[in-house]
């Protein structure tokens, strides 16, 4: 029962249920609005007089600059984002877990049995 508790405790730890998305997903949902609003733009320049074509027109460009402005806005952040991961990477050690996984591949290299426990199983 303590292990599962702790396996459970440690699965929260590294999944959370709460997104950790630095609010994009508000983000995409003001996008998904100006999206729908600009369908329904086109939906009214079908029966729209002549002389409010260059009105409707206007609040489009409008509503596309908007949306243009915030996917810029997220490209930039991701890039940032990326930029410190990637700098992050760079001062990690990866040499012991390299080592690691070369004496795992090692251990079980073809035509060999896996490694099991000192002595073998099946004694006693």
């Amino acid at each position: 029962m303590e292990v599962r508790r702790t396996r459970d405790r440690a699965a929260r730890m590294m999944y959370s249920p709460n997104l950790m998305d630095g609010g994009r997903r508000a983000d995409v949902g003001r996008l998904e609005e100006r999206l729908a609003e600009l369908e329904k733009l086109i939906e009214e320049l079908e029966g729209v007089p002549d002389p409010e074509v260059v009105g409707v027109l206007d609040r489009a460009v409008a509503l596309l600059e908007e949306v243009n402005a915030g996917i810029e806005a997220g490209l930039l952040s991701a890039e940032g984002e990326a930029r410190e991961l990637g700098d992050l990477l760079e001062r990690v050690d990866f040499g012991p877990f390299d080592a690691a996984l070369e004496d795992l591949e090692g251990a079980s290299a073809p035509g060999e049995p896996p490694p099991g426990p000192p002595g073998g199983q099946g004694e006693g």
